[in-house]
């Protein structure tokens, strides 16, 4: 028996999902609304020509491509990847990346504004009993999950380093997901090591690993804590905007009783 886990946050207008500023805002128009709207493409119709008199029922939307569920893409990281090539935009990226075995790492014990480390990500792998392989999505699920919306959602969770990054990607994973609103820890926290350590390599530093190996990372994932550690895949392919950065993505985990 196949289940389907939603692992995606609904696009919703007027929570806190995103920093004031780059919130999402949904217009929506009825069917009552948008009728004058239908006949005007029907010369000599009415209103009362349309059953029910009901035109269709449509959004306008004003988001960025980073707002809801959604895959980033490496060039949202950086101009260059692997060392100095090109960085892939969210129409490149390969979609085989973006079906595959999936495991969970449990990091909700960790405060607000950890740094996850590489030790941190092989305790868990032990914990759990589980070896990374080439392609396999790693998610992270976060004490952010099930905030999604609330008025600390943005600065709760941790975060994975640069070198807890790097860890993985050497590993062969291409991409990663996270509860969270960032892959980083929260910005508040970063501006805190900042502003004591002086040290600029802390600022987005888990996103920054993509200019070394290039990668993509899913964020604003929610429902995690319905997964086991493993023995599913994740499904996240990203809406194909051109030239973009990132791209909306309705990410579901897929457990199969039988064959694919």
């Amino acid at each position: 028996m196949r289940e389907i886990i939603d692992i995606s946050a609904a696009l919703t207008s007027g929570i806190a999902s995103d920093p004031p500023g780059h919130r999402p805002e949904i217009t929506y128009i009825d069917h009552q609304q948008s009728a004058e709207d239908v006949i005007a493409f029907f010369p000599g119709a009415t209103t009362e020509d349309l059953p029910d008199s009901e035109g269709w029922a449509i959004e306008r939307i004003s988001a960025t491509t980073h707002t809801g569920t959604h895959v980033d893409a490496p060039y949202h990281y950086a101009s260059t990847m692997n060392g100095g090539e090109r960085a892939i935009t969210i129409d490149e990226v390969p979609l085989e990346w973006c079906f595959q075995d999936g495991v969970k790492l449990d990091f909700r014990g960790f405060d607000d504004g950890y740094v996850v480390t590489p030790e941190d990500i092989d305790v868990e792998l032990e914990r759990i009993g589980y070896q990374i392989k080439p392609l396999d999505i790693v998610v992270v699920n976060t004490a952010a999950g099930d905030r999604y919306g609330e008025d600390d959602y943005v600065a709760r969770g941790c975060g994975v380093g640069r070198d807890a990054t790097l860890h993985l990607l050497k590993k062969g994973v291409r991409v990663t997901g996270t509860d969270a609103w960032s892959w980083d820890a929260p910005f508040v926290y970063t501006a805190e090591r900042f502003a004591a350590e002086g040290d600029s390599s802390v600022i987005w530093e888990g996103h920054k690993a993509g200019r070394e190996i290039g990668y993509c990372h899913i964020e604003k994932l929610h429902n995690l804590e319905a997964l086991p550690a493993f023995g599913f895949k994740v499904s996240c392919f990203p809406v194909k905007i051109h030239a973009a950065s990132a791209g909306w993505t309705r990410a579901v985990a897929i457990l199969e009783g039988g064959d694919l």
